[in-house]
């Protein structure tokens, strides 16, 4: 990495030498500069050109950004009827040649221009913030939605399972990386460095996140662990400052009880079946005693269902009173267990979204807690519940090929249980 920052830094040197080629001082537009960054003239001078255009976008206002993003949807573009020509041809004559040009033709210029940007150092987190502005003009500017779809294909080369790395985050952890462990966390709030020291240096909980070469400082993905003796059933517990910490080798079960994404940019780039899957692997091999991989999760779509279900002429009492904070127990892991295992979108996936997550990477619904999670936040998303999903190491390619290919909600006997004790007819389901 230092090598790496080293020859970036020579190469700006001898570019920024007078008569070499124009750097900073060159008066053309941002757009001209891509057409050169895309010309032979890129070929040569592209370092210093793709680090003028970086520039020059980061001093863009919102108005001037979305006109460059209309710049790349509309003027490097694809040229359709060029590619529809070279299909026919191609199929009729699999020449190699015709192929190498339909290949050429199917790709927009804008993805070249991608690559070519993506050369200084630091240019790929640019190129990631580059993104977050984008998916903030989609609202108003649908059709932009084809430049994100190259971004999207480029981002998931870039970011791999190859070129990630998975860095434990301890107390020791450097203060630049704590500072953003607290502010990216998105499920549980840090409070404080108290708070902070709490989640990662006792010796019954561990923290594990993404990093990836060329943004070494900024984690994409982190899970925080915890190391119990029993599978959790409140978050409140789970984080004490009460509690008596144990030993590792006491602990028999695994519980990732926070999952963030911290990268906005990366969104629709899955890190999170991997990262999972990974340190469920790296905790086995450190810990042989651990028996049962489980999460304690939200379930953060609960009360906006229940909302649609308050006409229900069998139910909707008690989803009244669940949102009210009257109901029982028993009441809301039942309303919770019908909505986990049977509210589904048009598409036939689960309507929560953290079940849809966990269920695509093979795991099972396993128990369900009322008043497990009593914060503001828990008890506007869910009236306090919260859900154990299952990893069961032996059995999750299975699961995760049943929900891919049939939308399968694999769930223990006693959360099926709950969800058919509520069901004296069809549930009326909610799209999302």
């Amino acid at each position: 990495m230092q090598r790496n920052r080293f020859l970036s830094d020579l190469l700006s040197q001898l570019f920024d030498r007078p008569g070499l080629m124009r750097g900073r001082d060159d008066t053309r537009s941002i757009t001209e500069l891509c057409e050169a960054l895309l010309s032979a003239e890129g070929e040569v001078s592209g370092f210093r050109l793709a680090s003028t255009v970086l520039e020059r976008y980061r001093a863009l206002d919102d108005d001037a950004k979305i006109s460059f993003f209309e710049y790349l949807n509309e003027q490097l573009e694809i040229e359709a009827q060029l590619v529809a020509d070279l299909a026919g041809q191609y199929a009729k004559n699999r020449d190699t040649d015709v192929f190498r040009n339909l290949s050429d033709a199917a790709e927009p210029r804008r993805q070249e221009l991608l690559r070519r940007l993506n050369q200084p150092t630091g240019a790929t987190q640019e190129l990631v913030a580059m993104r977050v502005d984008i998916l903030r003009f989609l609202k108003t500017h649908p059709e932009l939605k084809r430049t994100d779809i190259d971004f999207v294909h480029l981002l998931r080369s870039w970011f791999n399972r190859g070129f990630l790395v998975l860095k434990q985050i301890t107390w020791d952890t450097p203060a630049r990386i704590l500072d953003k462990v607290v502010a990216y966390e998105a499920v549980h709030q840090i409070s404080d460095l108290d708070d902070l020291r709490r989640r990662l240096y006792p010796p019954d909980r561990r923290c594990f996140a993404f990093f990836h070469p060329s943004m070494p400082d900024e984690p994409l993905i982190f899970v925080e662990v915890a190391l119990t003796a029993n599978v959790p059933g409140s978050i409140d517990d789970l984080l004490s400052d009460a509690r008596v910490p144990l030993s590792a080798e006491q602990a028999k079960i695994a519980v990732f009880y926070s999952i963030s994404n911290c990268q906005k940019g990366l969104a629709g780039i899955s890190f999170g079946n991997l990262l999972i899957k990974q340190v469920a692997a790296e905790l086995a091999l450190e810990i042989p005693g651990l028996e049962t991989f489980v999460t304690l999760s939200p379930i953060p779509g609960l009360n906006r269902w229940l909302t649609s279900q308050c006409d229900d002429k069998d139910h909707g009492s008690v989803a009244e009173a669940i949102l009210a904070q009257h109901a029982t127990p028993d009441e809301v892991s039942q309303l919770a267990a019908r909505y986990l295992l049977n509210a589904k979108r048009d598409d036939g996936l689960p309507l929560d979204p953290v079940a849809r997550f966990h269920l695509g990477n093979g795991a099972a619904v396993h128990e369900l807690h009322a008043g497990a999670d009593t914060s503001e936040n828990g008890i506007a998303q869910s009236s306090g519940a919260m859900v154990n999903y299952l990893y069961d190491l032996k059995r999750t390619e299975r699961l995760h090929e049943e929900f891919a290919l049939h939308a399968t909600v694999a769930a223990s006997r006693p959360v099926q249980a709950l969800a058919s004790a509520t069901r004296a007819k069809k549930p009326k389901e909610t799209s999302a």
